[in-house]
């Protein structure tokens, strides 16, 4: 494989982490502890539910920060700095800028119609805090990102694909992030969203994530033969976590427990997922539209079943075919009309609304 290839299982993973975060943020909405991070909460709590969140809470957002990097390296491909920019900042820039101005503010106002509290508007980033930092990173590492792209045989790059390829090489990798954790010392390691842990945390996956596609086949082969042990101590640490330490546990731990499902979905991702699809390209350009609007689905659905005398479970399930479904029909509006499309971060041009194998999805786009 060379890494100018099309990478398909890069999409795929982006577009199944963004159906994780939904169903994330629908178990919150579960959690007696939701509503002091904002969310609209059940009376009757189901506890239980949260077990397999514990295990998605400490790499699925790390994880899209890696990806977003592996996607700045393919979009690089056939743009110069400015080029990228400028495409960077009406695919990422704009639906931020909108979405603070008049999508979360919708958010907030269900959530406070919700609980009867005085309506008030105001400008909030809210779960689109990803995209600020996502614009800022291409901004603050495109440079060096061309130097190391046009210097392939250079000493660093031939260093760094010779260190990854081996799984020993991904010991200074979890290095850099364990340094952060033992200096920002983040409480709780799962607060991301407009915090320093958080950037800082970004910042480092996203340009790790650009390194490893830059390696090429080298780390790719060894991410395959390895990914069984990554699975195991992922697994390992994720037992102990749950079943010892509890709330306890070590920031370092946290973050090799994080690196090694990383590296886990990374590794299964490419050996099962890199083929082409209509499914494929259609659900890469929903993903992007969905992300940005899925807590205003979520947030009318939970204020709309939430109130209603049936089973937690079932309620569960009613939210989350509410979210999706709310989801993926505002996407199919947004996508056919021109004006709105921008401000999702879909392309303009017309042909992009084709649904083929051969189109460009969130990954690569």
């Amino acid at each position: 494989m060379s890494t100018l290839n099309r990478r398909y299982d890069i999409d795929w993973l982006r577009v199944i982490a963004i159906g994780l975060l939904l169903i994330y943020h629908i178990a919150i909405g579960f959690q007696p502890w939701g509503i002091m991070i904002g969310f609209i909460t059940n009376r009757e709590p189901w506890m239980s539910l949260w077990t397999p969140m514990t295990m998605l809470n400490v790499w699925r957002i790390p994880f899209l920060f890696f990806v977003s990097g592996m996607g700045v390296y393919f979009s690089m491909q056939q743009r110069n700095w400015k080029a990228l920019i400028q495409e960077r900042s009406l695919r990422i820039l704009l639906p931020y800028v909108f979405g603070m101005v008049c999508v979360f503010p919708l958010s907030v106002l269900i959530l406070q119609r919700y609980y009867q509290w005085d309506l008030g508007y105001s400008v909030n980033a809210g779960h689109l805090w990803f995209l600020g930092n996502i614009f800022a990173y291409v901004v603050l590492l495109s440079p060096l990102f061309y130097y190391l792209q046009k210097n392939q045989n250079g000493i660093f790059v031939t260093a760094l694909k010779k260190m990854l390829s081996t799984p020993l090489g991904l010991i200074p990798v979890v290095g850099l992030f364990i340094v952060e954790v033992l200096v920002i010392k983040p409480h709780p390691y799962e607060l991301y969203a407009m915090t320093w842990h958080g950037f800082v945390l970004g910042f480092l996956a996203f340009f790790v994530g650009f390194c490893f596609v830059l390696c090429g086949d080298s780390f790719w082969s060894m991410l395959l033969k390895w990914r069984w042990l990554f699975v195991v101590l992922a697994a390992g640490l994720f037992a102990v976590r749950l079943l010892v330490l509890g709330l306890k546990t070590p920031g370092y731990l946290l973050v090799i427990e994080s690196d090694c499902w990383i590296f886990s979905v990374l590794a299964f991702g490419h050996k099962y997922l890199n083929r082409p699809g209509k499914a494929l390209s259609y659900l890469s350009q929903a993903a992007y539209p969905v992300y940005i609007l899925h807590m205003t689905s979520l947030f009318l659905g939970s204020s709309l079943i939430f109130p209603l005398t049936l089973a937690v479970p079932l309620k569960f399930v009613m939210v989350m075919i509410f979210t999706f479904a709310g989801c993926f029909g505002a996407f199919e509006i947004i996508r056919r009309v021109s004006i709105l499309r921008p401000l999702f971060g879909l392309k303009m041009k017309e042909r992009s609304l084709s649904i083929n194998g051969n189109k460009p999805g969130l990954a690569q786009a």
